[in-house]
C-alpha cells in the first residue's frame, strides 16, 4: 500500500457572528506518516498557527471526522485508493482555515528516490535534506551526529534542515517510506560547512548631529580622514589579513584569521572621546567567540573590553566610554584602535559602523520649526547634472502674515533642475503618528499653482533599483498665493501605502514638483502634525 501528499490548498470561513481581533488560523498541513506493514494505517499530525482544535475529515466517506488538540495525532485507516483529506483549524473563537491534502494508498515500496542535500549558504552548519520518490508518503533522516540518534521525519516532497554543533563529514541516512513493508534507503558521507561571510548588511545607524558623533569607519556619518585600518604590527605572522568586503556596493571590514589588528589614525592626527557616551560597532562571524576592543592613548597607552559575539548574525555592541577611563585610560588623545580575536587566529570577522557617540542634546524631530540653534543637514538633489539643488536654513525674509519666524529653510530650484527636484532632512528619531496623520508645511512661493510634494521616508527600509527606500508616503497641495506665506495640508491616510506602523525618519520637500527648474526660490516653515 502506499501513500502520497500530491497537494494543499486553503480556504478561510468564519462561523461565528462575535468576531474577535484574533486571526484566522494560518500555515494549515500536516505531517502525514503511514505503518510499514501493509495495512494502510494512517498518522495525521496536523499543524498550524493560532489553532485550539483540529479536525480532520479522512475523505473515504468516514462521516464522524478525528479531533485532534495541538501537537496530538490521531491514526485512521484506508483501504487501497485516492482520497483528498480536510484539515481544520479552529481558533478560540471560532474561526476556521481548511487544508486539502491528497492522499494515495497502495502497497508498492517507494521507487526512483532522489535526495539533494544543501549546506546553507547564510547559516553556518545548517544542512537541508530534500527527498522525493515515486509511491513514498514520508522519509526519515538520520543526520549523523553522536549522540542524536532520532530521525526527523517529513512529507515526500518537503524539505528538512538541521543545524549540527560542529562542521565536519557526516554520514546522512535517508529512509523512503511507503505503507509497503519494505522502505528504500540513500545513504553518502557529507561535509557540513561553516558560513564565512554574511548576506545581510550590518543595521543602518540612527540620524545623528554631527556634533553627536565621531565615526570613524561606515557610510552614515562622516570618517575621520586618513584612517589607516591595516597598519603593519606584524599581524602577517600569526597568519592574520584583511580586505575590505563588497556586498551589494556596502563595504565592510573583513579581518581574516583574526588575532590582533590595529586601526591607526593619519600621523599626528587625533581624537578626543571624553565628550562622547559610547563607541559602536557592528561585528558578524561565524567562527569567533568574543572580540576584545582597546583604545589606545597617546599619554597612556591602551585598556581593553571583552565583548561576546553571536555567530552567523550581526552583533551590535556598545561600549561605554567610563569602560575605559574606569581603567585609568586617558581618552582625549586617542590615535589607535586594536581588536583581538578569541579563538587566536582561528576566526574571521566582519565589522562596519564604528564611531563614538552620544545621546544628542536636541534633536531634530517632528514638529520642525528650524529655530534651534542645532545643524539641520538638508541634503538637495535633482539638479540639471543630477547633483545637488541649494538648500539651507537661512533667516525669514518675509517675517509677515502666516510666518513670522526668525529661521526658515530655503531651497533653490535652478533653471534646469530636475521635474523632481527637492530636498531631503533626516530626523533623529521616527514621527509619533499619535500626534497627528495630517501634516500642515507653512509654504512660500514665487506663484500661485506651484504643486509641493511632501514625502516622508523610512530610510533603513529595503532599497529599490535607484537606491531609494521602498518604505515611504508622498502627498500633493498645491499653492494658492504667490509671494506671501500661507499654510498647506498633507493627509498622508490619501496614499494608499501609509501605514502609521512604518517607521518614518526623513522628511523630504519638492518645490514645484512636475515642472523643470526656472531659477525660482522657495521657502518652507513649521512642519507640524495635526489631527
Amino acid at each position: 500500500m502506499l501513500v502520497l501528499i500530491l497537494g494543499v490548498s486553503c480556504t478561510n470561513e468564519n462561523d461565528l457572528i462575535d468576531v474577535s481581533s484574533v486571526n484566522a488560523p494560518g500555515n494549515i498541513s500536516a505531517l502525514t506518516t503511514v505503518t510499514q506493514d501493509n495495512t494502510g494505517k494512517v498518522t495525521f499530525l496536523p499543524r498550524g498557527e493560532g489553532v485550539t482544535r483540529y479536525e480532520i475529515f479522512y475523505g473515504d466517506g468516514t462521516t464522524t471526522p478525528g479531533y485532534v488538540s495541538p501537537g496530538g495525532t490521531v491514526d485512521h485507516v484506508y483501504k487501497e485508493g485516492v482520497y483528498d483529506a480536510k484539515i481544520v483549524g479552529t481558533t478560540i473563537d471560532g474561526k476556521r482555515t481548511e487544508a486539502i491534502q491528497k492522499v494515495v494508498v497502495a502497497f508498492r515500496a517507494p521507487e526512483k528516490l532522489v535526495v539533494t542535500i544543501e549546506n546553507d549558504l547564510q547559516v553556518s552548519k545548517k544542512v537541508t535534506v530534500k527527498a522525493t520518490a515515486d509511491f513514498a508518503l514520508f522519509y526519515d533522516v538520520y543526520f549523523g551526529e553522536a549522540g542524536k540518534p532520532d530521525p526527523i521525519s517529513a512529507n515526500n516532497g518537503e524539505s528538512v534542515s538541521y543545524i549540527y554543533d560542529q562542521p565536519g563529514v557526516y554520514k546522512i541516512r535517508v529512509v523512503s517510506k511507503s505503507a509497503a513493508i519494505q522502505t528504500t534507503e540513500y545513504s553518502v558521507d557529507f561535509t557540513v560547512t561553516v558560513v564565512n561571510k554574511p548576506f545581510t548588511s550590518a543595521p543602518t545607524p540612527p540620524n545623528r548631529q554631527a556634533t553627536d558623533v565621531i565615526s570613524l569607519y561606515g557610510s552614515k556619518y562622516t570618517n575621520v580622514a586618513g584612517t589607516n585600518f591595516f597598519p603593519d604590527w606584524a599581524q602577517g605572522n600569526q597568519g592574520s589579513s584583511w580586505a575590505e568586503f563588497d556586498l551589494n556596493g556596502d563595504k565592510m571590514l573583513n579581518y581574516i584569521n583574526l588575532s590582533y589588528q590595529g586601526i591607526a589614525l593619519a600621523d599626528g592626527t587625533t581624537i578626543d572621546v571624553s565628550g562622547m557616551e559610547y563607541i559602536h560597532m557592528d561585528v558578524w562571524t561565524a567562527d569567533l567567540a568574543k572580540i576584545e576592543t582597546s583604545l589606545i592613548s597617546k599619554t597612556n597607552g591602551e585598556k581593553p573590553v571583552v565583548k561576546d559575539l553571536v555567530a552567523n548574525q550581526w552583533t551590535s555592541i556598545d561600549i561605554p566610554i567610563s569602560a575605559f577611563t574606569s581603567q585609568g585610560l586617558t581618552v582625549a588623545d586617542i590615535f589607535q584602535l586594536k581588536f583581538v580575536g578569541t579563538p587566536w587566529a582561528k576566526g574571521s570577522v566582519f565589522i562596519d559602523n564604528i564611531y563614538f557617540y552620544k545621546a544628542p542634546t536636541q534633536t531634530i524631530q517632528m514638529p520642525i520649526d528650524f529655530e534651534a540653534s542645532i545643524t539641520y543637514a538638508w541634503s538637495g538633489f535633482g539638479a540639471s547634472d543630477f547633483g545637488a539643488i541649494p538648500a539651507s536654513v537661512v533667516n525669514n525674509p518675509d517675517k509677515t502674515g502666516a510666518n513670522v519666524s526668525n529661521r526658515v529653510v530655503k531651497i533653490d530650484k535652478p533653471s534646469g533642475a530636475q521635474v523632481w527636484a527637492g530636498a531631503s532632512l533626516n530626523l533623529d528619531s521616527t514621527v509619533d503618528f499619535t500626534k497627528g496623520t495630517k501634516v500642515k508645511v507653512t509654504v512660500w512661493s514665487p506663484k500661485v499653482g506651484a504643486k509641493i510634494l511632501y514625502k516622508m521616508e523610512d530610510s533603513t527600509s529595503p532599497k529599490d533599483g535607484n537606491g531609494n527606500p521602498t518604505i515611504f508616503v508622498e502627498v500633493e497641495a498645491t499653492t494658492t498665493v504667490a509671494n506671501s506665506w500661507q499654510v498647506l495640508t498633507f493627509d498622508l491616510t490619501s496614499f494608499g501605502a501609509f501605514s502609521t506602523s512604518n517607521k518614518y525618519d526623513r522628511v523630504i520637500l519638492f518645490p514645484d514638483f512636475g515642472v523643470a527648474g526656472s531659477g525660482s526660490i522657495f521657502y518652507f516653515d513649521d512642519i507640524k502634525q495635526s489631527n
